[in-house]
């Protein structure tokens, strides 16, 4: 999206829910991009879907995970 400094100034509500949305603004003045507007996210703490946790952290037979998993569900799904 673009949007100059005047478009800014008057409807500066409008271009915030838009960043908001996920949209970055480039904003321009006299024709040339002086700036931009981009969303800041919180960074998400990313999982690790194949750690363990609480009394299974200790637990060697259980690694990896995925593989215990599949063990597991192999008995109720061989039928």
């Amino acid at each position: 999206m673009k949007a100059t400094v005047r478009e800014l100034r008057a409807s500066t509500r409008a271009i915030l829910s838009a960043v908001r949305r996920g949209d970055t603004v480039l904003v321009t003045s006299r024709g040339k991009a002086c700036a931009k507007i981009v969303p800041v996210f919180e960074r998400k703490r990313k999982q690790n879907h194949d750690s363990l946790f609480g009394i299974w952290r200790d637990n060697r037979e259980v690694r990896p995970v995925k593989k215990y998993i599949d063990r597991v569900r192999k008995a109720r799904y061989a039928r």
